[in-house]
């Protein structure tokens, strides 16, 4: 039997795209394939599950401007059988901060852009930052952006689950399977290998394969400029510095929020970073002390004591044009479409681009959002799409 869609790759990309798919076109055949539906090594399960409005590109605001609304209003707007009643948010803010006086410019030149799709996004000076955040060390700032609302973290697991159970109610079938090849005739994808059920013929396929995307595209003989980057992430405790209406701060070299009980999370991207092997979920441990703790002393003396009490590892789908998405039909394929390359921000993405992708699909464009600035069409032509704002 033939598949309308078959999404290849589980997690949150392809349970939104399963869940808009099925709500805009009941009786839709959609398949899919998930290689792991523990998802134990998923980005989604991995990730510090965050939302800003706080991009450098504007399509990347509005895109938070409908992930915002839906992660706060999510039992009302995905509906009952999503079975989760919410994804609690905490709506702490972003603070991002800059040394640089040539920098604080830019920051206001972003804000106002960020102001104008909706956004609160506020630019202060040293003193306006340490007068809101006294804990922090504030004599070598230039200025803060900082958004007072529609920025936090939330459930990435409640976000996953709901766009799942609701897209299995809607009649999308999710299967425990490796997807293995695709097969090409007359400039179209016409079926998916999938281990354990051959060739499954369809009319439409999703590459939602998170760092495996590139080796999905090769089956089909294309490039694809999209890698694993590793991501060691620490849980640490710090008993001088309790301060559980902190933003999420991102510093030169770190980022940091709190987390429970007089926790916080911190990471860095590694200055020798580049891509990983797709199985490498080993921890960098030497990056907290060598890298991290030092600069987050300095920014926050009351990191004096601190204990690393636990980690992980996950891996960015890292697009090497330019950090942001690449969306939506292939131009040598025109029924392979791609929801890729996400640099770290596809959890909060994930509600508007399944949403586009469905209306790419279904209608043959974009409808609700123009998302046309993160096609794949820039790619072939090498005009990247910069996002100065990755986390």
């Amino acid at each position: 039997m033939t598949e309308d869609v078959i999404i290849i790759g589980g997690g949150v990309m392809g349970a939104s795209a399963a869940y808009w798919l099925t709500r805009m076109s009941p009786g839709l055949r959609v398949l899919v394939v998930e290689r792991d539906p523990t998802y134990q090594r998923a980005a989604t399960a991995l990730s510090v599950a965050s939302v800003r409005q706080q991009f450098s590109a504007a399509v990347n605001v509005k895109i938070s401007r409908f992930a915002i609304d839906f992660i706060r209003n999510f039992a009302e707007r995905i509906g009952p059988t999503a079975e989760v009643a919410s994804l609690g948010l905490k709506e702490n803010g972003y603070l991002f901060l800059t040394t640089r006086p040539d920098q604080a410019a830019l920051m206001r030149e972003l804000a106002a852009m960020q102001r104008a799709a909706g956004a609160a996004t506020e630019v202060w000076t040293a003193a306006q930052t340490r007068a809101r955040y006294p804990w922090l060390n504030t004599d070598d700032i230039a200025a803060g952006s900082i958004g007072l609302r529609d920025e936090g973290w939330f459930d990435n697991m409640g976000l996953l689950q709901g766009f799942r159970n609701a897209a299995r109610a809607q009649g999308a079938r999710f299967i425990k399977a490796e997807a293995t090849g695709v097969q090409v005739t007359g400039g179209r994808v016409t079926g998916v290998q999938i281990e354990g059920r051959g060739l499954v013929p369809c009319a439409a396929v999703i590459n939602a394969a998170g760092t495996r995307a590139a080796q999905v595209m090769a089956w089909a003989g294309l490039p694809h400029p999209v890698e694993p980057r590793k991501r060691t992430v620490f849980v640490i405790d710090a008993p001088n510095a309790r301060h559980p209406d902190a933003p999420l701060l991102i510093d030169h070299g770190f980022y940091l929020r709190p987390e429970g009980q007089g926790q916080w999370i911190t990471a860095t991207v590694p200055q020798d970073d580049g891509p990983c092997d797709v199985n490498d979920f080993e921890p960098d441990l030497h990056l907290f002390e060598e890298v991290i703790w030092e600069q987050l002393y300095h920014r926050a003396p009351g990191f004096d004591a601190v204990k690393v009490v636990r980690h992980w590892v996950g891996q960015y789908d890292y697009c090497t044009l330019d950090q942001n998405a690449i969306l939506g039909p292939h131009p040598a394929l025109a029924n392979l479409y791609l929801m890729s390359g996400f640099s770290g921000h596809g959890l909060q993405q994930s509600p508007a681009v399944g949403r586009g992708i469905a209306e790419h699909i279904l209608h043959g464009g974009w409808q609700s959002l123009d998302l046309s600035e993160l096609s794949v069409d820039r790619v072939v032509q090498g005009k990247p799409l910069l996002e100065l704002a990755v986390v």
